[in-house]
């Protein structure tokens, strides 16, 4: 088995354990906000235990995470040495399921668990592939969906095709052409801001496999854009590793003011705020202010979700009446475009340029490709559900229902038969519903849904669409209310 360093993550799962709990029990789950009903060709449980099985550390990888403001406490290094006590509920290799609905659960240490998730969201891509296939009912394949970027990449199409028996159809490689592209991106970037040190590269998750993502970053590095999330290949590439505060963090600290203040007290590199894990104008910013009002000092404030213009403009008067100037970090989907937007209002604004700062995902890695089956496709996430026994979920106030997330330690119910949704979240250990069986955790779930009949949900035409739409269970229900009820501003 090829090992994997203990580094092939993204910089803030390091910060936010540094500052957080990283050997408490957390639930986290894996999910698609979109893209409609999807086939796994997977066995999640399987992939999910060799990759932890497969981890390396080593002195020269601990040096370097130590020497950029990410090195690993005693209790980091005990949560990444746990091998057993991880439980998994996934649905069965087979298994058609719905957007939003959790394809995969994982309870364990805080920072073993948390660590997974780049990793485990480039599963979104031989799963969004097999579905395609699957459609496709004897056409012919398009040829952009067997266009690779790399070696590794064509593997996992080819793996796609065979179990599809479609294993006659050739891979078409675009290496050289993908780069190019890549590197004609962030140039164009760079020009926009005028500078290579205002960019970095946050696009780990967004990558189909490692391999892809070190030409992304080559790319990179040959427009002078030096500085990656990826703490692994920023050892590898001589870059430097940058990470924020993710969703995670304030949602395990249960309230902005509190994770915030954790993040400035217990790390001596700069804090980034990310304010709209809750409520971006009624508690983030307000937040932000509040401890760097208490105590001045370096730091950054990251927008997210929902109109980020607004918020910026908002964010800099407020800034201004109390004589704060931190770092404003830009990210979630943005382009050029919207950098151009951003680097106007700071103009506007008169924010100096070196206190502006734009971080790139998608637009870099995934957005050059030829291939159509990217994360933003079906916008697949990696969710912290719960922190010890107490249930966490996001808000996001100003981006709608789209963005929150399901509390508990949430796993899938099919219909087998009668009325009502297709699918219903519910969670673990809770009686299931009449005439549903569980997906999550349950292997003989594939065999019961072949035998009524519905195992293959998209060729279900009976199923109104309403009926598509996944529901809660009563716990499930119960849990948001209670979050609801006394989350700040939620």
């Amino acid at each position: 088995m090829t090992s994997i360093s203990v580094l092939s993550t993204d910089a803030y799962k390091f910060s936010m354990a540094q500052a957080g709990f990283p050997l408490r029990r957390e639930t986290f789950y894996f999910s698609f906000r979109r893209g409609g009903i999807h086939y796994v060709p997977v066995d999640l449980e399987r992939s999910v235990r060799e990759l932890l099985a497969s981890l390396a550390g080593g002195s020269r990888a601990h040096e370097f995470a130590r020497r950029h403001g990410y090195g690993f406490t005693d209790a980091m290094e005990a949560a990444l040495a746990v091998q057993g006590g991880i439980e998994i509920e996934a649905v069965p290799r087979g298994s058609w399921v719905c957007e939003r609905e959790p394809i995969l659960t994982i309870t364990g240490p805080s920072f073993l668990v948390s660590w997974l998730e780049p990793m485990l969201l480039w599963l979104n891509y031989p799963i969004q592939l097999a579905t395609a296939l699957r459609g496709l009912e004897g056409a012919p394949v398009p040829s952009a969906w067997v266009t690779a970027t790399c070696a590794e990449h064509a593997r996992v199409i080819e793996s796609a095709l065979a179990d599809a028996d479609r294993g006659d159809v050739e891979v078409v490689r675009e290496d050289e052409a993908y780069r190019g592209r890549v590197q004609q991106v962030v140039a164009d970037l760079v020009r926009a801001v005028g500078d290579p040190n205002r960019v970095f590269e946050v696009g780990m998750r967004s990558a189909v496999c490692l391999e892809q993502h070190r030409i992304a970053l080559e790319a990179c590095r040959a427009e002078g854009v030096l500085r990656t999330s990826h703490v692994g290949l920023a050892l590898e590439l001589d870059m430097q590793p940058v990470g924020t505060m993710g969703h995670e963090h304030v949602q395990r600290w249960g309230a902005d003011l509190a994770a915030f203040g954790a993040m400035r007290d217990m790390r001596s590199s700069p804090p980034s705020y990310l304010l709209d894990t809750f409520d971006t104008m009624g508690s983030g910013i307000r937040a932000a202010v509040a401890v760097m009002r208490e105590r001045p000092h370096a730091c950054a404030i990251r927008y997210d979700s929902g109109n980020k213009f607004i918020q910026y403009l908002h964010s800099c008067e407020l800034l201004r009446e109390e004589g704060l100037e931190p770092t404003h970090v830009l990210e979630d989907g943005l382009d050029l475009e919207a950098t151009t937007h951003f680097e106007r209002l700071r103009g506007f604004t008169g924010w100096p340029a070196g206190a502006q700062v734009y971080g790139y995902g998608g637009s870099i890695v995934a957005a050059p490709m030829t291939n159509p089956f990217t994360r933003d496709r079906v916008s697949a996430v990696f969710k912290l559900s719960q922190t010890g026994n107490v249930p966490r979920m996001k808000f996001g106030n100003e981006s709608g229902a789209g963005k929150q997330s399901v509390p508990g330690r949430p796993v899938a119910w099919r219909k087998l038969r009668g009325e009502g949704p297709v699918g219903i979240i519910g969670q673990v250990g809770e009686s299931v519903a009449e005439n549903y069986v569980a997906l999550g955790g349950n292997p003989d779930s594939v065999e019961q849904l072949r035998l009524c009949n519905i195992l293959d949900l998209r060729r279900s035409r009976a199923i109104p669409a309403a009926d598509l739409i996944v529901q809660l269970s009563p716990q499930t229900a119960a849990l948001v209310a209670q979050l609801r009820a006394t989350t700040p501003h939620a």
